[in-house]
């Protein structure tokens, strides 16, 4: 699992989560009635509400709901009225909808991996995450894990589901967007912070990830009362490491 990730579980099935390679991280769990979830599926057009692997990558499908989902916990944190019970409903039932519309087709591909390899990919995203505003070069990573630079890239796409640089790319846009939400800092001074070396670069990076440019981003959704949660069954969780939304589905 990695920042942006969605780990996927099913209803009445056993299910552990642990942090053998790793420090812990924060996740935001969704749970579901059998029955809601499989009216979702439905209303999704879904031939079936169940899923056949235990993970997604992080994908740009996702990435709008996710920063949601990631600013959306930090606003609840600081509510003490509990305002933002509805908002993270909308972002349960609207993640729970991407997913399982993309299950059948996403997860077939997306094999175990071995422990041994999942072992050296997460001491590197953590590396990575730590960094990620950093210059990290497929020299540095592969040494970190111990792999040949080929044998690295293969590792990691294989283990995450993208590439390294597609890694590092959507966790800055990540904690860019979060930013945009949360602050009211300049968007130039957000894309230089989190990594970017040239604003044109980010305003296109941004819009080919979320759909619409920065300042469309903070304008739309700033403002808007985020998200908690309701404590029903089926469940999705959102890991992040450091400030870095990740997510985890659960049923």
């Amino acid at each position: 699992m990695s920042p942006g990730s969605l780990m996927l579980g099913n209803s009445g099935s056993p299910f552990e989560c642990s942090h053998e390679y790793g420090e812990g991280d924060r996740c935001l769990s969704f749970q579901f009635a059998p029955a809601l979830f499989e009216q979702i599926a439905h209303d999704v057009g879904a031939n079936r509400a169940i899923f056949d692997s235990d993970r997604i990558p992080p994908l740009r499908e996702l990435a709008p709901v996710i920063a949601r989902a990631s600013t959306a916990v930090k606003q609840a944190a600081q509510s003490a009225n509990g305002s933002f019970a509805n908002s993270l409903e909308e972002i349960a039932l609207a993640l729970a909808g991407r997913v399982i519309s993309m299950v059948s087709d996403r997860l077939a591909r997306l094999g175990n991996n071995e422990t041994r390899d999942g072992a050296r990919i997460a001491r590197v995203l953590r590396e990575m995450a730590t960094a990620s505003a950093q210059l990290i070069s497929i020299h540095d990573l592969a040494r970190e894990a111990g792999l040949s630079r080929y044998h690295f890239l293969r590792t990691f796409k294989r283990t995450t589901g993208v590439t390294p640089h597609q890694w590092l790319l959507r966790t800055r846009l990540r904690n860019a967007a979060e930013r945009l939400l949360t602050g009211q800092e300049p968007i130039t001074e957000i894309a230089l912070d989190v990594g970017f070396d040239d604003l044109s670069n980010f305003i296109r990076s941004f819009r080919a990830e979320f759909g619409v440019s920065p300042r469309r981003y903070r304008a739309s959704t700033g403002r808007e009362r985020a998200p908690a949660l309701p404590r029903n069954r089926p469940c999705l969780r959102l890991p992040a490491s450091s400030n870095l939304a990740s997510a985890r589905l659960i049923r």
